[in-house]
């Protein structure tokens, strides 16, 4: 098991401990009051308490708001000097920013007490784009505020930073990351699922000179939706999968991708794990009753080594990558971060990638990462739906990051939001208990859901920057 799967199971455990000491504590004084002032006490607490906790202790926050993020920057990354007076960010005298550079500040962010029950906001003004990035409620600790399309406000000395129900504190350090022109080079990206692309990078592959989208899996399993419609397990899982596999193929078009650049390969879902550790042997779904990928890829515009047997296997993945790498000629890859996100299938994905890659006659110049699922934080990006997206939690000083943030226009978001709800794996409604607690938390902790869609990912991804990394 590596190291993110080990920090995963690691913070679920110590999450599940304290929620069951929690439970113990509450049951105990439940018991109390019962006994000391009357026996329907219980039942008003027990009431107030699961309210109380879905308004305001139902994230999944696998560590301590107090907690510094701890990012280490490539060296050599420059630090323009900054300064921060009330509440004015200026630029020490004769400082340029370069231009589309990533503007990156880490200051000190302490909510106030009423940040504790309402979510902690810096807002950016001054510029021509105001901006509004969201931090954990109960925040007190170094955090990180994306400002790449603030350069020309910082440059003029007019951006203005405020905190909501939180304040800024200490002197603020800002660092400048050199941006490639990834728009204006041939892309591809790797998407363990269909939907992964459009969540990650729709902005960046329709604006991108020419985009290539290659999605691993059917996404078959987990197809209750279709099982209320009177399908059996079996056929729901099929239903769900050949829905996905043209979602991965007709979707991109509306972005201006041909379908002559867009594959699914048709391997299944969870199952990517199993097919590494044993490269040879063919891995069927879970739930579809198949352990042929053919089904799957009878939209492809070309035939893979894949197509021969059918077989999902590691090596067939493997042949199947090559294939398309040495047609596509990518100069950008986009595909999951190998620490951030620590989905197995997208794992798998980055490591797949770069396994076809050794010994290949083609090789991109530019790898970015992308975090569709984040260990500790659920809400990452915290915030509405098209505000800006701050860096996520990172706590190994280790590890060298540099991000790259590009914007995306209101027009850009909508559409990115479109796409999102043509794919069938966004529409179904969330369940009773979570549009329960979400209506919670509208009235007391003043969260909105997205405009564009109930599920969570129109709020997540549908904003002002898609966040990458380079590898």
């Amino acid at each position: 098991m590596n190291a993110p799967t080990n920090r995963k199971q690691q913070l679920l455990k110590r999450h599940r401990r304290n929620k069951r000491v929690g439970l113990l504590l509450a049951l105990i004084v439940l018991v109390l009051s019962g006994v000391a002032v009357a026996w329907w006490l219980p039942l008003v607490l027990a009431v107030l308490g699961w309210v109380a906790h879905e308004a305001w202790f139902a994230d999944h926050l696998f560590y301590s708001p107090r907690d510094d993020y701890q990012y280490s920057f490539a060296p050599f990354t420059q630090q323009p000097k900054v300064h921060l007076n009330a509440g004015r960010l200026r630029l020490d005298e004769g400082v340029i920013l370069d231009e589309g550079a990533t503007l990156i500040l880490a200051l000190r962010v302490k909510s106030t007490w009423l940040g504790r029950f309402l979510d902690p906001v810096v807002e950016l003004t001054g510029g021509e784009y105001p901006d509004r990035q969201t931090f954990e409620r109960g925040v007190n600790g170094l955090r990180y505020l994306n400002l790449s399309e603030q350069a020309t406000a910082l440059s003029r000395g007019e951006l203005c930073l405020r905190g909501r129900f939180c304040r800024l504190l200490g002197e603020p350090t800002l660092w400048s990351f050199t941006s490639p022109q990834v728009k204006h080079q041939r892309v591809m990206i790797i998407a363990p699922h269909a939907d992964d692309a459009e969540l990650a990078a729709y902005g960046l592959y329709s604006q991108a000179d020419e985009t290539w989208i290659v999605t691993l899996t059917a996404g078959e399993i987990e197809a209750e939706h279709y099982q209320q419609m009177g399908l059996d397990r079996v056929e729901a899982a099929r239903l769900k999968g050949r829905l996905r596999a043209w979602d991965s193929i007709a979707v991109p078009r509306w972005a201006g991708v041909p379908q002559a650049h867009c594959v699914q390969l048709g391997y299944f879902c969870l199952q990517l794990a199993a097919m590494q550790a044993a490269p040879g042997q063919p891995q069927g779904s879970r739930e579809a009753d198949l352990s042929d990928t053919r089904p799957f890829r009878q939209l492809n515009p070309f035939a893979l080594p894949g197509d021969a047997d059918g077989a999902p296997t590691w090596n067939n993945l493997l042949a199947d990558l090559r294939e398309l790498l040495l047609k596509a000629c990518p100069d950008v890859i986009v595909l999951p971060h190998p620490t951030l996100d620590p989905h197995p299938d997208h794992r798998c994905a980055h490591d797949a990638v770069l396994q076809a890659l050794e010994g290949l006659e083609w090789q991109p110049t530019t790898l970015l990462g992308y975090a569709n699922h984040l260990h500790d934080n659920d809400r990452w990006p915290m915030g509405n739906a098209g505000e800006g997206v701050a860096l996520p939690p990172v706590f190994a000083a280790d590890r060298l990051m540099q991000p790259l943030s590009l914007p995306l226009s209101l027009a850009g978001q909508r559409d990115k939001a479109m796409a999102l709800g043509m794919m069938h794996d966004l529409q179904p409604r969330a369940p009773f208990k979570r549009r329960l607690r979400r209506a919670i938390q509208r009235v007391l902790a003043g969260r909105t859901v997205s405009r564009y869609g109930e599920n969570e990912f129109f709020r997540k991804a549908v904003r002002r920057h898609e966040l990458f990394w380079r590898l």
